[in-house]
């Protein structure tokens, strides 16, 4: 594999004790992550388990009139596919691509065969199934009683904990939709951070200016869900996770 795309980009990967890491190297495979691709639907089967490296994954809830609101969001910090180890090979949200970039899959039942081995890989796959679930919690908790602008800055900051650099590619169309806001709403809250010169925004790419000022107008969420992390496994994102001993 060349030293640019390695699965240890990857924090949980990186974080496996040496033996088990390689038992599962041979069976990771390198996945480009194309923007807008459904990695599963709601209700259907998942074949592989993934985990991003310099991608960024939305979970997302479909409503039965076609309407989603994002869930949760996965980078690097962990995995896609928390179901295959937790009881049930399929779930009721659907995974879609919201930052382009690279990724290792395995398939679900090797994955669930090593999480079966009590190793290292259970400790942090049960750790980060936590966060996950943290998250899910505070982020419907911010969408009932947080502004636009704050869901915004929520989003754009847990989106850049998990890649590298200053810049999410994304639509107002397509922020909108993971959020679960009108576009209007989005359009307003973005032109205020702005003009504030906390960002710059143009051709479907968000630049992040002043990272203190965005966590200062965030609001308590994000640091609810990064203190989470932070807590579990004893890291500064987007430093790699504290290895299993």
């Amino acid at each position: 594999m060349s030293s640019s795309h390695d699965p240890r980009q990857n924090h949980l990967l990186a974080s496996l004790r040496d033996v088990d890491y390689a038992r599962l190297l041979p069976d990771l495979e390198f996945t480009p992550m194309p923007l807008g691709w459904a990695v599963y639907e709601a209700g259907v089967p998942m074949e592989y388990v993934y985990f991003p490296t310099t991608c960024i994954i939305s979970l997302l809830y479909v409503m039965e009139n076609g309407d989603s609101a994002e869930i949760a969001i996965i980078g690097n910090d962990g995995l896609v596919g928390v179901s295959v180890f937790m009881g049930g090979d399929s779930v009721s949200s659907r995974a879609v691509v919201q930052n382009a970039g690279d990724c290792y899959r395995i398939k679900a039942a090797l994955l669930k065969k090593e999480f079966d081995r009590g190793g290292s890989l259970q400790q942090l796959a049960l750790r980060f199934t936590q966060t996950l679930i943290a998250q899910m919690v505070q982020t419907g908790a911010c969408n009932r009683h947080h502004t636009v602008e704050q869901q915004l800055c929520r989003w754009l900051l847990l989106s850049l904990d998990r890649l590298h650099g200053n810049e999410v590619l994304m639509t107002q169309k397509l922020m909108a939709n993971m959020l679960g806001v009108s576009r209007p709403g989005v359009t307003e809250a973005t032109h205020k951070l702005q003009k504030d010169g906390l960002i710059s925004y143009g051709s479907g790419r968000v630049t992040v200016l002043n990272r203190p000022k965005l966590e200062h107008r965030a609001c308590e969420c994000y640091g609810v869900v990064r203190d989470e992390i932070k807590r579990l496994f004893a890291f500064e994102l987007p430093v790699r996770l504290k290895p299993v001993s």
